[in-house]
């Protein structure tokens, strides 16, 4: 059963959401404020949390911040707060997703288990499981990328985009099918998560050796990893 952090200062908000995602399978716990949460989710055992931005004291941003330097339990956010900054800004320091208030407890339910199923692991690691693409290695078993010398910490949806490119090296991959097998969603209008999380790992993967661009923007359709040059 995955056990689901639900953060939020409405407390009669947690107590429905507790109740739906219990009859869902899910085994819930709340905290009511930024800064019970981030303690909680840092000493205790979670599968993901559902995050308020606006809270009294430490705010949701402040909350993935400081987890994310050191867990990446997946993050989806929930929160009155529509603005597209305030959702770029959640998934550019590390958040996993994100709803809008009023949000259906089915639809939460829905997107809660896609986060896990991508970030459950994906079996045994093997030395044969490996995909390598000039100095950049990746194990999808184990869930690690080594660059170089170097293990970029990832989170959940970054590790599921990379695999995806990865395995079509070379190829365009469009925006829609980067969101079905790395977010296990559909890419819906005017979504730009896609956009956001390949921007996180450009800034963390850094340009190919040789200075040219890793990964690069098809214009109108998707995202392209680029073969290494040949030395």
């Amino acid at each position: 059963m995955h056990r689901i952090l639900l953060v939020d200062d409405d407390r009669e908000l947690c107590a429905m959401l507790g109740q739906y995602l219990a009859e869902e399978g899910f085994s819930c716990a709340a905290a009511h404020d930024g800064a019970t949460a981030l303690d909680r989710a840092m000493g205790e055992s979670f599968d993901a949390l559902v995050l308020d931005l606006m809270m009294p004291g430490l705010n949701g941003f402040e909350v993935v911040r400081r987890l994310r330097d050191s867990k990446d339990t997946p993050v989806v956010i929930l929160t009155a707060r529509g603005d597209d900054a305030d959702n770029i800004v959640g998934l550019e320091i590390g958040a996993d997703d994100y709803l809008t208030k009023p949000c259906n407890p089915q639809v939460l339910a829905a997107h809660l288990r896609a986060v896990l199923r991508r970030s459950a692991p994906a079996g045994e690691f093997t030395a044969g499981s490996q995909l390598t693409l000039g100095d950049l290695t990746l194990y999808p078993g184990a869930r690690r990328v080594r660059l170089g010398r170097e293990e970029p910490e990832l989170t959940s949806a970054e590790f599921n985009l990379l695999h995806t490119l990865m395995k079509s090296a070379g190829q365009t991959v469009t925006k829609d099918t980067l969101c079905q097998e790395a977010l296990g969603r559909r890419l819906s209008p005017y979504d730009r998560s896609v956009d956001i999380h390949i921007s996180n790992l450009r800034r963390k993967l850094g340009p190919a050796p040789g200075g040219t661009q890793r990964i690069r923007t098809v214009r109108g359709t998707g995202y392209l990893l680029a073969l290494p040059l040949p030395s």
